[in-house]
């Protein structure tokens, strides 16, 4: 992800309660600032899903009623894995970004500066989520055109689980790049993971209808608890025990992952 850079932020070196708080805004705006300053990745992220809506959503609506998919509107079924891989892709933002960073000297410039490490790498993150949310409003506005019943109790606790997981994938990516340090090879460790994880997942397909050896693999990948209960939480159902059986993967991922990757920050800035 090609973004302008800009110098790291310059504290004044004052300490205090509210110090990590205003070093995480600052870092939030110069990310979304950075955001603003591509519109070509807007408009990439924006047509990605739009892609998925027009060209695949169609090839499913013959498998309506087939056992293994509900019956009903196929963007009840479908609409909600897209969310989904738009929280996983939005992900990887961040990390390319960290490349280009490392790249330009930013990463260097941090080193001399006061500002949290946690703020580091949670600022950005908070940036891109925020992107997402938008591109996901806009998506749900589109499928609900086209017939996608919009349930908003139900949507609300599906953004909280998209956030886990976009935080939990943002994360990972920062560390693997300030890891890796090269952007063909980042871009081949995310490429390398993209296709497996998608496809067990269940993004496009229920995965239902896989075969049972595949099935159980699945279950050893996170984006697949958050695919089968965002498909519940948008027709507004809150008690399938798969509902709490995502937040209970992902809440403790997401902890562990931040950690790490906090850790990662505190060592290539220290």
């Amino acid at each position: 992800m090609t973004v302008a850079t800009i110098d790291a932020p310059v504290s004044d070196g004052r300490s205090g309660p509210f110090k990590p708080a205003i070093d995480l805004s600052l870092l939030f705006r110069r990310y979304l600032l950075q955001l603003s300053r591509s519109p070509v990745w807007l408009v990439v992220g924006f047509s990605t899903p739009l892609l998925y809506l027009a060209l695949f959503s169609p090839l499913l609506k013959h498998l309506v009623g087939v056992p293994g998919f509900r019956p009903g509107n196929v963007y009840d079924e479908f609409l909600p894995g897209i969310l989904s891989l738009l929280a996983f892709s939005s992900g990887t933002g961040p990390g390319f970004n960290t490349i280009f960073e490392l790249r330009d000297g930013v990463i260097e410039r941090f080193r001399v500066t006061p500002a949290s490490r946690f703020a580091i790498l949670i600022g950005p993150l908070l940036a891109a989520m925020l992107f997402m949310f938008v591109l996901d409003a806009i998506v749900v506005l589109i499928g609900f055109a086209l017939g996608f019943q919009i349930r908003l109790l139900g949507l609300a606790v599906l953004a909280v689980l998209l956030g886990l997981l976009m935080a939990t994938m943002g994360s990972f990516s920062v560390a693997m790049a300030l890891t890796i340090k090269e952007i063909n090879g980042f871009a081949a460790t995310v490429n390398g993971l993209l296709l497996p994880v998608l496809l067990l997942g269940g993004v496009l397909l229920p995965i239902s209808f896989a075969p049972t050896w595949m099935q159980v693999i699945a279950h050893f990948d996170p984006l697949y608890y958050v695919v089968t209960a965002s498909r519940i939480l948008a027709l507004g159902v809150f008690g399938p025990p798969e509902v709490w059986q995502a937040f209970a993967v992902l809440v403790p991922l997401c902890l562990v992952v931040v950690t790490w990757a906090t850790s990662v920050v505190r060592r290539a800035v220290a």
